[in-house]
């Protein structure tokens, strides 16, 4: 009896208009979805490629350890995960607002988009009448008249539902994937294929959650129209609300100091301070120097100096000798500066990692917030992907100061004289950043949490669904 049940809420739906709509609809929008995030992908890449072609012949030209700083750093190559999703990784970049203003204003559609806000709505605009709507017909009398017991309706029904909503939705999806595969410039591993069959899982897991909700305010209500009032108001709060609402609420719990006041206590602390202290240092440095060295004191032009030291052994090792106290008066600055920096800003970031915890957690209320953390962590496009690029980072500024040092080192054994900082160096030796994926299973066991709420609200929901529905009134 339950598949006849099935049976028929799939063959009611499919004859239906909604069905036509969603169908079309989906059939137009996850092609050109795919065709448009494709295109930006293959622009990224070629962007990505340039800026570093630009890179390397900025490095062979004018290369020095006092300049790269803002030059040489790690990032993150796109992704072939983007072709679907957009994520956290697509950055804004104010530049391009002059050129296209349209995507800053109006982000491009993605996969995350369609299934939690489209997909979500067709859930409820499916389910809302599934009772309430049959009451009014006088369906719902006539089936439950034939004996079939009330669980096994509410099963068909749920089961029903959510297969014909997956039909127009796997459909769409699988013609889009034909331009992936097509693609010459899209080259997807078997973890992308892999992560788009979790994330479809949880697409049904999503789909069938807000169906169960619709059945469950359908069960509630004995008229289609207050039904599909409720059903609306509901998916606003679940969609809109509580997502855009918790990041407010948790800052309200906890401050956090403004990173413009932050960011200027830095540039004062390793600027400004950290120049007086340095100068202070090396000055107390210099004239102990004197004291043991009487000829430091005199004024010798750079020539004068330069040929005094390749002439003068004593005067060389004195020199050397200088060099490295003021170099060390330097460094004990620039530690005494960097620890302030540092307490400063693991302050900021302990206060902003409670508030993004606190927020993360209220938002987790809604489905919509779990399936897009599911997306996006799947993907490599979420906020677990920056946690671990920032760890690949971190461990590439650690190898690359290791290679700053045994360079600086060579510098002043070749001349003792040398402006470390200013002079150009040959970095064709640096180590490289490479940036790989996360695995997949990784990947998984940091989704696993949202999986499960999405199935606890599955239960829930149909729960509460069914306990409606056994005490519901069909007369």
């Amino acid at each position: 009896m339950v598949s006849s049940i099935i049976k028929k809420e799939i063959l009611n739906n499919v004859f239906s208009l909604r069905f036509s709509v969603t169908f079309i609809l989906l059939l137009i929008v996850i092609p050109v979805m795919f065709f448009i995030l494709g295109d930006d992908y293959v622009r990224r890449v070629d962007e990505y490629s340039l800026r570093q072609s630009e890179l390397e012949n900025y490095l062979k030209n004018y290369a020095h350890f006092n300049r790269i700083g803002g030059v040489l750093y790690p990032s993150q190559p796109p992704i072939p995960m983007h072709a679907l999703v957009r994520g956290l990784s697509a950055e804004v970049n104010m530049e391009e607002f002059h050129n296209d203003p349209l995507p800053i204003m109006f982000p491009l559609i993605d996969l995350t988009l369609i299934i939690t806000v489209f997909l979500g709505l067709a859930a409820l605009l499916f389910s809302y009448d599934s009772v309430a709507g049959e009451k009014e017909d006088g369906t719902l009398k006539l089936i439950l008249s034939n004996r079939i017991s009330r669980s096994k309706v509410i099963l068909g029904k749920v089961v029903g539902g959510v297969i014909t909503l997956l039909i127009p939705f796997i459909a769409s999806l699988l013609l889009g994937m034909l331009f992936i595969l097509a693609h010459p410039r899209i080259s997807w591993s078997g973890e992308d294929w892999g992560a788009l069959g979790l994330i479809v899982f949880g697409a049904v897991l999503y789909i069938s959650l807000f169906y169960c909700l619709g059945l469950f305010i359908s069960s509630r209500h004995h008229t289609s129209s207050s039904s599909i009032m409720t059903a609306l108001f509901v998916w606003v709060l679940f969609v809109l609300v509580i997502p855009n609402l918790s990041p407010y609420a948790a800052s309200l719990v906890v401050k956090t100091p403004s990173n413009i006041k932050i960011a200027r206590e830095v540039d004062r602390l390793t600027d400004t301070e950290r120049d007086q202290l340095g100068i202070r240092l090396s000055n107390e440095r210099r004239q102990e120097m004197i004291k043991k060295y009487s000829f430091l004191a005199e004024a010798l032009t750079e020539e004068e100096r330069d040929r005094r030291i390749a002439e003068d052994p004593e005067y060389k090792q004195a020199y050397t000798e200088l060099r490295q106290e003021i170099q060390q008066a330097w460094d004990e600055a620039n530690q005494i500066q960097s620890k302030k920096v540092e307490d400063l800003r693991r302050d900021l970031e302990l206060k902003e990692s409670a508030q993004t915890r606190l927020s993360r957690s209220l938002s987790m209320i809604s489905p919509l917030s779990n399936l897009v953390y599911l997306v996006t962590d799947l993907s490599s496009t979420g906020m677990k992907n920056r946690e671990y690029f920032d760890r690949l980072r971190t461990a590439w500024y650690s190898s690359f100061g290791e290679y700053r040092e045994r360079k600086i080192d060579e510098m002043r054994r070749q001349n003792p004289a040398v402006d470390t900082w200013n002079t150009p160096v040959d970095m064709s030796d640096r180590p490289a950043f490479l940036y790989r994926e996360e695995p997949l299973a990784d990947r998984f066991k940091n989704t696993l949490v949202y999986f499960m709420i999405l199935v606890v609200f599955n239960l829930v929901f149909f729960t509460a669904a069914f306990l409606s529905f056994v005490r519901y009134d069909v007369r």
